[in-house]
């Protein structure tokens, strides 16, 4: 392998309770009852501000709508992520991995279904240019469709300038492993932070579990 991707929240950032909580509160208001585990697990993560609130509404959501509830949820999500200091830190390992890659000059970068607010907010919180070439981040921008789309992939390992079976890709949501496989991901690792080893040893085209980044064998890239 010749590059690495990753998936931000859940993945570089152990973040998935938060964000549970501030849909769980928004699902209430707009139809009156929260996601359930399974509807957050097939229907929330890996997916754009817009589908989530396309599919708790059962309709097509008008631009206004998206960009006010959106911007409402995510303005909690960050309070949420500065008033829990003791979990707002980049993920067991993730340091120790990233600091490996940068030594080794191995081509990274970041492929997440967050808005722009939100990752211009992990970028001054967990100080990642010292990682990341920032211009390289892919995000959403409102024009990339949200995973299980292969989009956000292939875009990444373009701008790593590698074929996307040459890239790894480190993943929690089963929407962004699916986007992965389409996108032609030559290995695709899922990190267990919220999920249970069983519901990714299901799936066939996982290579790899792992529960911190200390557990990725760094010859995967020799």
């Amino acid at each position: 392998m010749q590059g690495i991707i990753f998936d931000f929240n859940g993945t570089l950032f152990f973040d998935s309770h938060m964000h549970y909580e501030a849909w769980r509160i928004y699902s209430k208001k707009l139809r009156g009852r929260e996601f359930t585990d399974d509807e957050m697990r097939k229907y929330m993560f890996g997916r754009t501000n817009a589908d989530i609130i396309e599919y708790a509404i059962g309709e097509k959501p008008s631009l206004e709508l998206v960009e006010k509830l959106a911007k409402e949820k995510e303005t909690m999500y960050r309070k949420m992520c500065l008033n829990d200091k003791a979990h707002f830190v980049l993920s067991p390992g993730a340091e120790n991995f990233l600091d490996y890659l940068k030594e080794k000059n191995i081509p990274r970068t970041i492929a997440t279904m967050s808005e722009w607010d939100n990752v211009e907010f992990y970028i001054k919180e967990f100080k990642l240019e010292k990682w990341f070439n920032l211009e390289k981040i892919v995000y959403s921008n409102g024009k990339i469709p949200g995973k299980p789309a292969p989009d956000i992939y292939e875009i990444a390992a373009k701008n790593l300038n590698l074929n996307p079976k040459d890239c790894i890709v480190v993943e929690d949501a089963i929407s962004g492993i699916n986007a992965a496989y389409s996108a032609n991901i030559g290995m695709i690792i899922a990190i267990a932070s919220v999920e249970s080893d069983s519901l990714y040893k299901e799936i066939p085209y996982v290579n790899q579990i792992i529960h911190n980044f200390d557990e990725i064998d760094k010859r995967i890239f020799e």
